[in-house]
C-alpha cells in the first residue's frame, strides 16, 4: 500500500498507546472518512520503531483479495505469513466484507501471533458480531470525516468566514483535497460515494428493494436536520408523496442507514430526570457534504447545518451526546464526558433581543454549577452574559478542550 497521505495526529495519537497492546484494534466510521490512510500512518509508526516488524495488509475493497471470502480463507491466508522471531502486525481494512469475521480474530487472538488491526463500515454487523465473540478483546476507535482544523489543514486554507463556508458547503471527506472546489466537481465525487454507501453499507447488507423510499428518506432527514422528527411523522409526509409505507419500515430503514454511519440518531432526554424519550428524536449527518449533494446547498439553511457541525465537533471529542428537554424548553445539546457535562445552545446569529432571551433564556433555566455556552456567527462576540459563555463558531469548531 504505497500512497502518500497527509497526517492525522489526532486519531493517531489515540491509537498508538495500543499498539502491541493484547486488543484488537478496531476502526469504525463511514466509507471513505479516511479510515484506510490512517491504519497506512499506523504501519509508517510501526516500521519507525521496529524495523524488523512483519506487516501484514488486506484490504477487501481491492481484487487482489478477492479470494479472502470467508474466516478460514482469512486463517490460512494469514498463516502462512506469519514470520517467526519477529513482531507480526495484521491490518484487515473493511473486515466486515468477509463472512463470519470474527470467527478469524477470536483464533488470530487466542494464538498471539499478530497484533490486530481492523477497520469496518457497518455498526450493526460489527457490534454484534463482534460483542458476541470478542467480549473484551477489542478496543473501538471511531473515525470521523476532517474536522475543520484538518480541512484547514488539507486544503491550505487559512481560518475565517471564507473557510468555514466551504467547509459547510463542500464537507471533510478528505479525498476532495485533490479536487477543484467548484459544486459540480466535488458534489459529482459525492454522488459517487452516497450510492457506494446506499448500495454496499445498506441496499446489499439488509437486502433492501425499495431503493427509491431509501432515498426519499434520506432526503427528508436532509431537508429536516436539527428537527425533532418520528416514524409516524416521516410516513405520513412520505405517503403525501405517493410512497406507500408505515412507521415500522421506517424505523428499519432509519436503523439501516445509522448503522452505514452516514447519519446519526440523537435522543431526547429529560435533563431533571435523565429519562430518555424514544420518539421524535433528530437525525445529523456524519457529513455535510454527502447531505448538500443530494439536495443542493441553500445559505438559508446555514443555521441547521452550523447545528450539524457542532453535533459532529463534540462527537469526534467522545462526548455522549442528547437533546434536552426542560419543562417547555429544548436544549440544543446536552453532552456528556468525564462525569462533566456542556449544554449548548447554537443560532446563526444573535440579532436582536428575543433571539438572545430564547438562547439565553434557555440555559438559564437549567440550575446547576455545569458550563453552559450559546454558539452563533456572529463576528463580533459580546461579553458572558451571566455566568453563560457566548462563543464564535470557528473558535469553538478549533478548541479540542471543552471542558
Amino acid at each position: 500500500m504505497n500512497k502518500t497521505y497527509q497526517k492525522r495526529p489526532y486519531y493517531l495519537n489515540k491509537i498508538t498507546p495500543y499498539i502491541g497492546v493484547d486488543l484488537i484494534k478496531l476502526l469504525i466510521g463511514q466509507r471513505r472518512v479516511g479510515k484506510s490512510y490512517i491504519l497506512l500512518q499506523l504501519m509508517d509508526a510501526i516500521k519507525t520503531k521496529d524495523k524488523r516488524a512483519n506487516i501484514v495488509y488486506i484490504n477487501k475493497e481491492e481484487n487482489e483479495y478477492d479470494a479472502i471470502v470467508n474466516y478460514r480463507d482469512l486463517v490460512v491466508y494469514v498463516v502462512e505469513l506469519a514470520v517467526k522471531g519477529v513482531n507480526n502486525y495484521l491490518f484487515i481494512d473493511e473486515i466486515q466484507d468477509i463472512e463470519n469475521f470474527e470467527k478469524a480474530l477470536r483464533h488470530l487472538f487466542s494464538k498471539k501471533t499478530f497484533d490486530l488491526y481492523c477497520t469496518g463500515s457497518n455498526a450493526r454487523l460489527l457490534s454484534s458480531e463482534i460483542a458476541t465473540g470478542l467480549s473484551g478483546r477489542y478496543i473501538e476507535i471511531p473515525i470521523h470525516a476532517l474536522s475543520y482544523q484538518e480541512f484547514l489543514q488539507f486544503h491550505r486554507l487559512k481560518s475565517g468566514e471564507d473557510a468555514l463556508l466551504k467547509y459547510i458547503r463542500y464537507g471533510g471527506l478528505p479525498f476532495i483535497t485533490n479536487l477543484e472546489l467548484t459544486e459540480e466537481i466535488v458534489y459529482g465525487y459525492l454522488q459517487s460515494i452516497y450510492n457506494t454507501i446506499i448500495l454496499k453499507d445498506v441496499v446489499a447488507r439488509f437486502n433492501i428493494r425499495n431503493v427509491n423510499f431509501l432515498n426519499r428518506l434520506l432526503e427528508y432527514l436532509a431537508d429536516n436536520i436539527g428537527s425533532l422528527v418520528s416514524a409516524n411523522r416521516i410516513s405520513d409526509f412520505l405517503k403525501s408523496q405517493k410512497i406507500k409505507t408505515t412507521p415500522n419500515i421506517v424505523l428499519d430503514y432509519l436503523s439501516y442507514l445509522s448503522s452505514s454511519f452516514i447519519i446519526r440518531e440523537v435522543n431526547r432526554a429529560n435533563i431533571k430526570g435523565k429519562k430518555i424519550f424514544e420518539i421524535n428524536e433528530k437525525y445529523y449527518w456524519e457529513d455535510l457534504g454527502l447531505r448538500n449533494s443530494l439536495v443542493g446547498y441553500k445559505a438559508t439553511e446555514i443555521g441547521q447545518m452550523l447545528e450539524n457541525l457542532v453535533y459532529s465537533h463534540l462527537l469526534r471529542l467522545g462526548f455522549k451526546i442528547h437533546i434536552g428537554k426542560l419543562e417547555n424548553k429544548e436544549i440544543d445539546f446536552v453532552a456528556e464526558k468525564d462525569g462533566q457535562k456542556l449544554y449548548v445552545q447554537v443560532a446563526y446569529l444573535i440579532g436582536d433581543r428575543a433571539t438572545r432571551n430564547r438562547e439565553f433564556g434557555n440555559l438559564l433555566s437549567i440550575h446547576d454549577n455545569y458550563q453552559k455556552v450559546v454558539i452563533s456567527m456572529d463576528k463580533l462576540i459580546g461579553s458572558d452574559y451571566q455566568g453563560i459563555k457566548h462563543w464564535q463558531i470557528i473558535d469553538f469548531l478549533q478548541n479540542d478542550k471543552l471542558l
